[in-house]
């Protein structure tokens, strides 16, 4: 369906986003997701809500390398932004989620998160588990980011990029092979992939979804969602781009297009001045 019906899709993202028929957008579900997502009653000693690992200001990710729940438990893996998650196809990093209906109750129940069984929360909200699924699910739609200096530049202005960040936009789409992942409007290709992030004292340290894959995420707001990788191990973009820029990590389960890159030093600033150019205007406020 169109998404439009509901919400403003900002300028550079697909006009059409995937939305379950029996889960339509309307505002007023966007509304009540809000306030759940908001709501630290959902957590089991009231301490944390969804947007404790998922802050606006931040693009909906948190700034910690590992998220922090209850208690200060700290998770496995880093917190995900939420830009944008309309148009996935697997949610968690290692994908075992097929939808945002099913993802989005889990970290209520999770033990390092909220740890707050389903049954509890329903009673806390006033509100059975479904209608809780759907509204969180369609808030987290309406978080979209867009409308950035990439997004006008491919629309004709030209200026929206500096010269240094369009050699990066030359050097992202062939150098350095980053559109073999990184594709589409959202800069995913919503797969699974051992990049070598999770290869440790030769053997992985998190299996993610079977042989150290995990799924790729979007570039959209990436400037402001570090630490990076799915363990949160790279402090910097610039950490990042020479991570890939070495080949990754070499394991079994390598990924065939992670290779050395070979980028010189004005290249990989060139492609990190990229990068920053696809933080939008377009983020869903509080």
């Amino acid at each position: 369906m169109l998404a439009a019906l509901a919400i403003t899709i900002p300028m550079g993202l697909d006009l059409y986003m995937p939305v379950p028929e029996d889960n339509p957008l309307t505002l007023e579900k966007i509304e009540l997701g809000r306030r759940l997502f908001f709501d630290r009653r959902l957590s089991r000693d009231g301490s944390v809500s969804c947007s404790t690992c998922h802050d606006p200001d931040l693009a909906f990710s948190d700034g910690r390398a590992l998220a922090v729940g209850i208690g200060q438990r700290e998770g496995r893996r880093n917190s995900p932004a939420l830009v944008n998650r309309g148009y996935g196809r697997l949610f968690f990093w290692d994908g075992r989620s097929p939808t945002l209906e099913d993802q989005v109750l889990k970290p209520i129940e999770d033990p390092n998160e909220m740890d707050l069984p389903l049954a509890e929360a329903s009673a806390r909200a006033g509100l059975d588990t479904t209608t809780m699924a759907r509204a969180l699910a369609t808030y987290i739609r309406s978080i979209l980011s867009g409308d950035s200096p990439y997004d006008r530049f491919i629309n004709g202005d030209r200026p929206a990029l500096s010269s240094q960040q369009q050699l990066g936009l030359q050097i992202f789409r062939s150098k350095a092979n980053c559109t073999a992942c990184h594709v589409g409007p959202n800069f995913t290709d919503e797969q699974l992939h051992n990049t070598g992030v999770a290869w440790r004292n030769r053997k992985l340290a998190d299996e993610g979804a079977g042989q150290g894959r995990f799924k790729t995420p979007t570039l959209r707001e990436i400037s402001r969602t570090a630490p990076y990788m799915h363990d949160g191990s790279m402090a910097t973009l610039e950490d990042v781009v020479e991570f890939y820029d070495a080949g990754g990590r070499a394991n079994p389960g390598l990924d065939p297009e992670v290779r050395a890159l070979h980028l010189s030093p004005v290249e990989k600033q060139a492609l990190v001045a990229f990068l920053r150019a696809l933080s939008g205007r377009s983020l869903k406020a509080r």
